[in-house]
């Protein structure tokens, strides 16, 4: 099917690639709205644009930066009376699927991974080790649970217990979100919000996501052949700032970055 189309339509383009954190700038150790807000005040500005395009590639994140980036999206989506089309590349999951369903459309590439609607926490514990190296820990608070889920100690049960009902509210807020901007589209499944990740093929048949397509297909069916991208980049860090920040930091959040991919496969 053709979309009737205007030569040379304009549309907007910005990618939305990487671990969602609120540290560091997008592609260097953190994609969050302090470093997208630029990009995507321009894209929605763009004069003549028909609508806004956003490349994800995200094993998520940060739920806080996730749902702030979304709702700038909407908010400025609104404002400029743009639609938004999201095309997910190699993943879009956790907060990468938050993201997506910023869009009024979801593509996915047929080999593209979607969902993963949880929320995950978790860290170590050394309490043995510390017993073996005689090293004792001295830790003074004020409040009675100050120093809950302390590393060092053992994991006491109300402090889990507490742990998993904060885990549960950022779900439920997570699935409220993915409701509001789905809603007729999702189908009744018991796995849809348990974290699964699911294949393309299953976003679409749940309804995750609306149909298979890239950025330039789908583009040029619904704007025509001669459709003109302008792509607005996220800020980065300048050479100051990565210089004074360290190789230790670039190296630590580029291995972050690749452990959080590596969950998917990737």
């Amino acid at each position: 099917m053709v979309w009737p189309f205007t030569s040379r339509a304009v549309v907007s383009v910005i990618r939305l690639e990487g671990v969602i954190a609120a540290r560091g700038g997008a592609g260097v150790g953190g994609l969050n709205l302090a470093a997208l807000e630029p990009a995507l005040a321009r894209a929605f500005a763009q004069g003549g644009a028909r609508a806004v395009a956003l490349c994800i590639n995200s094993p998520g994140g940060s739920p806080v930066q996730s749902d702030m980036i979304v709702r700038r999206i909407r908010q400025l989506a609104e404002k400029h009376k743009k639609s938004v089309l999201t095309f997910v590349e190699d993943v879009g999951a956790s907060g990468g699927y938050m993201l997506a369903c910023a869009g009024d459309e979801i593509f996915v590439n047929p080999s593209s991974l979607v969902g993963s609607i949880g929320v995950i926490g978790g860290g170590f514990g050394f309490p043995d080790l510390m017993a073996k190296l005689g090293i004792e820990r001295r830790v003074h608070t004020a409040g009675a649970v100050k120093g809950r889920l302390d590393p060092f100690q053992p994991e006491k049960p109300e402090d889990a217990a507490r742990l998993g009902a904060i885990l549960t509210q950022l779900h439920d807020i997570f699935i409220g979100f993915v409701r509001e901007r789905r809603g007729a589209r999702l189908k009744d499944d018991p796995m849809l919000f348990e974290g699964e990740i699911f294949t393309a093929r299953e976003a679409v048949e749940l309804g995750l996501a609306d149909g298979f397509g890239d950025l330039n297909s789908v583009l040029a069916a619904r704007y025509g052949a001669e459709v003109r991208l302008k792509r607005f980049a996220p800020s980065k860090p300048s050479l100051w700032r990565r210089l004074i920040g360290g190789a230790g930091e670039a190296a630590l959040a580029a291995l972050e970055e690749r452990l959080a991919f590596s969950r998917y496969g990737l």
